[in-house]
């Protein structure tokens, strides 16, 4: 390929990284609340977040991509560029899946630790912050990667509104060469690349989370208990000052 076409593909990729990352903050963003609204005791806050996440989790996020940049714009008067068009659909519909990871991840933690948090005379937003996300959110990480990867897959979804994104440069790269295999094989080994950088990051995470509440990560050794809230800073100040 030439050095135009090169710096074709060039452009596509820092589009497509600008859109992978916009739109992983929405979603997670999307994620932790409507996931800890999952597990809020008013039953209609419950109600209204698991409407939520039914609904984008069952509808196609190319569709959610045409339903807001065709579909929006002359509902209300005013257009989105593709950039913001394409963070808002993914950012909402993957959020929704993520959402089920945190919702699980918070009821996963052992009922003797939200036990202990109301012996220390904790709030249910002191629970939350100083007990339950901070053993839940590393149990998080793994399917939260496994949702980055397909969120970064999902964004060649964005093509269809002509979007410079990498699967966009790389087919005009395509039609320019009239060759199909060398540049779809180029395509293919980039997204891999960004992916595994994604998975390396992640795995990155979770071990100095983990590392954190004195647990190891699987297939790296013996698994520590989990903190009990009264061992913790936090709870030994509170225990203290009672």
């Amino acid at each position: 390929m030439t050095s135009g076409l090169w710096e074709l593909v060039l452009k596509g990729i820092w589009v497509t990284v600008q859109l992978l990352v916009l739109s992983a903050l929405l979603a997670a963003a999307v994620s932790f609340v409507v996931g800890i609204a999952r597990t809020h005791r008013l039953w209609i806050v419950r109600f209204l977040a698991g409407f939520y996440t039914e609904v984008f989790r069952g509808t196609s996020a190319l569709i959610m991509i045409f339903w807001v940049f065709f579909v929006l714009p002359p509902a209300f008067g005013w257009q989105l560029v593709p950039m913001w068009a394409g963070t808002l659909a993914l950012g909402l519909t993957y959020g929704a899946y993520g959402s089920e990871i945190v919702r699980g991840a918070l009821n996963s933690v052992d009922p003797a630790q939200r036990e202990g948090g109301i012996a220390l005379s904790f709030s249910p937003w002191q629970r939350l912050r100083l007990i339950l996300l901070p053993q839940a959110v590393p149990e998080m990480i793994p399917p939260f990667s496994n949702l980055l990867i397909e969120l970064l897959k999902g964004t060649a979804l964005v093509s269809v509104m002509g979007m410079g994104d990498l699967a966009f440069s790389g087919n005009l790269v395509r039609l320019a060469l009239q060759e199909s295999a060398e540049i779809y094989t180029y395509i293919l080994l980039i997204y891999f690349v960004i992916a595994f950088l994604l998975t390396r990051v992640m795995r990155g995470l979770e071990k100095k989370l983990k590392a954190g509440l004195g647990r190891v990560p699987e297939g790296g050794g013996k698994r520590l208990p989990a903190p009990r809230p009264e061992t913790t800073a936090v709870g030994a100040e509170a225990a203290g000052g009672r």
